[in-house]
């Protein structure tokens, strides 16, 4: 799986500023990649029909990434091949006074699917060990002494700590995470931000704050480095994808989770002998009517 370049499993670190943002060779083939875009969205389509009726498992796929990556598009884009009613998709902003006043992971535990289903995170908890350590944003919790006042380095340590104890229990309890960077460069990010000043339609995308997270570039991607290195695990493990060209992410992520599905439980349920006989009996009276 071309994929599978990109994948950390918590046996290597992570180093974000060394990994590609772009498409390298597969440029030249281009329309070999978008013709297998297509063929794993249909897949993806036919694997989530018996993963549904299957319901043994439940797929929970997480996108994370800096401003500009193309999350919305990839959702769009690539889940747009599911089948909506066995699909939901959560988006995790700024988090409410009622979230801050639970745990961190309480939000994303809301949003899990039921087994059968599948839920995309645009962003996640995964922001609580990202947004909140670079703006040191931790100060500011209503939380006792013994959780705050251990020093930032052991606060975060902690929470990766959990995260790898949350993740593990999903999957011990029937749930895959899909774990996805949409690594994008400075300069791509740049052109981005331009093109959503310049056209109309994309003015509302854009927001001055934009700016000020910008300018934190490189200190995000030292962190994003670290947390990856820190949550990634062989039953979980993160795949820091190329953003820089979206069709190319697109074939990516579509191949993901095709693979994730096919990884799955996805088989149809047999019918017992009994209810195998009652379906025969209504064929029957169904053939018989005038």
């Amino acid at each position: 799986m071309t994929a599978d370049r990109f994948c950390f499993d918590g046996r290597t670190p992570c180093e974000l500023s060394a990994l590609p943002t772009n498409a390298g060779d597969a440029r030249e083939d281009k329309p070999k990649y978008l013709s297998r875009t297509a063929a794993n969205l249909e897949e993806m389509g036919r694997l989530q029909d018996g993963f549904y009726a299957d319901g043994r498992e439940g797929l929970v796929v997480i996108l994370q990434a800096l401003d500009a990556a193309g999350k919305d598009s990839t959702v769009k884009h690539v889940m747009g091949g599911l089948n909506p009613q066995g699909v939901t998709v959560h988006s995790f902003k700024q988090p409410s006074a009622e979230e801050l006043s639970h745990d961190f992971l309480w939000r994303a535990n809301r949003a899990l699917p039921p087994r059968g289903g599948i839920a995309i995170f645009n962003r996640s908890y995964y922001e609580d060990v990202l947004v909140v350590q670079v703006h040191d944003l931790q100060k500011t919790y209503r939380m006792p002494p013994r959780t705050t006042e251990v020093g930032q380095r052991e606060f975060f340590h902690r929470r990766y700590r959990q995260i790898r104890d949350y993740e593990r229990y999903l999957y011990e309890n029937g749930y895959r995470v899909l774990k996805i960077f949409l690594n994008v460069s400075k300069e791509k990010q740049k052109e981005r931000f331009l093109e959503r000043i310049e056209t109309p339609a994309k003015n509302w995308k854009f927001s001055a704050s934009d700016l000020k997270e910008r300018a934190l570039f490189d200190e995000y991607a030292k962190v994003i480095g670290e947390v990856i290195s820190a949550t990634a695990t062989p039953e979980c493990p993160w795949y820091v994808i190329p953003a820089d060209q979206k069709w190319y992410t697109r074939y990516l992520v579509s191949e993901l989770v095709a693979d994730a599905l096919r990884r799955s439980c996805h088989e149809y349920p047999a019918l017992p002998d009994e209810a195998r006989a009652r379906l025969q009996d209504c064929r029957r009276r169904l053939e018989e009517e005038d």
